[in-house]
């Protein structure tokens, strides 16, 4: 059996990877690894909990929050709201823990359980492994006045609202923008944002019956968006995902604003203020290279880590940074949050509108992409993929072909049989070329 948890809580089919049982099992290892790190005295350890929209998060939210309370945790139950409300709510309410219920971007059946240490955390793997070593361990179960209290959480959504106001103080009076919702959790909060920082905003994708989310709308389906910024003639367009903790953009031409041309927009603006630590941004190594020489281009400092918001998160706390995120849009802005945010990624992108006069497209074009190709490559031993000596120098001789206005990557997969190939070149055909021959080589060598 492999580890649980991936790179983002534990997620897959509701009702059948993500049961009831794993849930409330989950939890209680949660509460005892969690509440015996809390720093609570003289007072019963708390835990804030929420959920997306999904219909399965009604009663997977209602098996963790009974898991918690059976283990002596009080809970509030603040609802729908986007993840990054739960991270935020856990540190504003004092909570030793945190729990969010959504499996992100994913279809509608999947779900997931995301835990949050004191302060908003996300667990470090030995956290995640140590709720696993303990999953369905025996323990002493309180009893009586000993058992945890399940109440809600009054004021959650407009607490959440008003955190994120006060990250910016830019107006953005005379912007117009559609937001798309996914039907997800920042269908209330995210377009309320917005609007109360002057912003004139038409909304799509904000009405979730639980079985809607990301179902056609959202970051993942820009189309609807863009014809909306058409129809409107608005100056931008934002999406969600379904649980808020990213978002990208289009221009008022319809053009695809990515997560790697937002971070860049973000970074000249703090950078511009002298409030970029030490000059620089944290992306993975799956951002496209234009990112990287516009920020040369600016004197601000890439570095790069695997993929995976956490591993930039890592990255950032190690270095002291307050700047990073991936291509996919998840930004994380750590002088104002401890996770991705879409509502404040958004409110800081038409702030920069705002404040410059420029428009998103001109802003945007700091970072020119270069035509990024990806070739998966299945049922190959993925684990010699660095090792393989005529792979390794077929990598190396495409490199150099490509020099220093192209780029080779070859990942493995985190949880398939398979390795992929990623090239950017100035030109597509180019990329392509390039990519398909390294993928040959990928399967004459490590093919079983």
């Amino acid at each position: 059996m492999g580890r649980l948890f991936g790179t983002d809580g534990v997620r897959g089919r509701a009702n059948v990877d993500v049961t009831a049982e794993l849930a409330l099992d989950l939890s209680v290892a949660a509460a005892h690894v969690l509440g015996e790190a809390g720093s609570f005295v003289g007072r019963r350890p708390r835990a804030v909990v929420g959920r997306d929209p999904r219909a399965s998060g009604e009663f997977l939210g209602a098996a963790v929050q009974a898991g918690l309370a059976s283990a002596g945790i009080d809970v509030l139950d603040a609802g729908v709201l986007p993840t990054p409300a739960i991270a935020y709510l856990v540190a504003a309410s004092n909570a030793d823990l945190g729990v969010m219920l959504s499996a992100s971007h994913n279809a509608m059946p999947d779900n997931g359980i995301k835990f949050f240490a004191a302060g908003g955390h996300k667990l470090p793997d030995e956290m995640e492994d140590a709720i696993e070593a303990r999953l369905r361990e025996p323990w002493k179960r309180p009893t009586g006045a000993g058992v945890g209290r399940v109440g809600g959480y009054p004021g959650a959504a407009e607490a959440y609202v008003e955190h994120v106001l006060g990250t910016s103080s830019q107006r953005l009076d005379g912007i117009r923008v559609v937001v798309d919702c996914a039907h997800g959790a920042a269908s209330v909060v995210g377009p309320a944002v917005l609007r109360a920082a002057g912003a004139t905003v038409d909304v799509i994708g904000a009405s979730p019956d639980g079985l809607n989310i990301n179902d056609g709308h959202g970051s993942t389906h820009l189309g609807p968006l863009q014809a909306a910024v058409a129809a409107t003639g608005a100056d931008a367009g934002i999406a969600y995902d379904g649980d808020a903790d990213r978002c990208l953009a289009v221009d008022a031409q319809g053009n695809v604003v990515d997560g790697d041309q937002i971070m860049g927009v973000l970074a000249l603006a703090l950078d511009a203020r002298g409030a970029l630590v030490q000059h620089t941004l944290v992306a993975t190594v799956m951002s496209n290279l234009g990112l990287r020489l516009a920020m040369d281009a600016a004197g601000i400092t890439c570095v790069l880590t695997a993929v995976g918001d956490r591993y930039v998160l890592e990255e950032m706390r190690r270095g002291g940074h307050n700047l990073g995120g991936e291509q996919s849009g998840h930004v994380l802005m750590t002088d104002h949050a401890t996770t991705g945010d879409g509502a404040l990624t958004s409110l800081h992108l038409l702030a920069r509108m705002a404040e410059t006069g420029a428009s998103l497209a001109d802003l945007a074009s700091v970072v020119h992409r270069l035509p990024q190709v990806l070739v998966n490559v299945s049922d190959v031993d993925k684990g010699r993929a660095d090792t393989d000596p005529e792979l390794v120098s077929a990598v190396a001789a495409a490199q150099a072909r490509l020099g220093d206005t192209g780029r080779v990557l070859l990942r493995p997969s985190g949880t398939e049989p398979l390795v992929r190939v990623m090239v950017e070149a100035a030109d597509t055909e180019e990329a392509e070329r390039t990519a398909h021959a390294l993928a040959r080589v990928v399967a004459e060598r490590l093919g079983r």
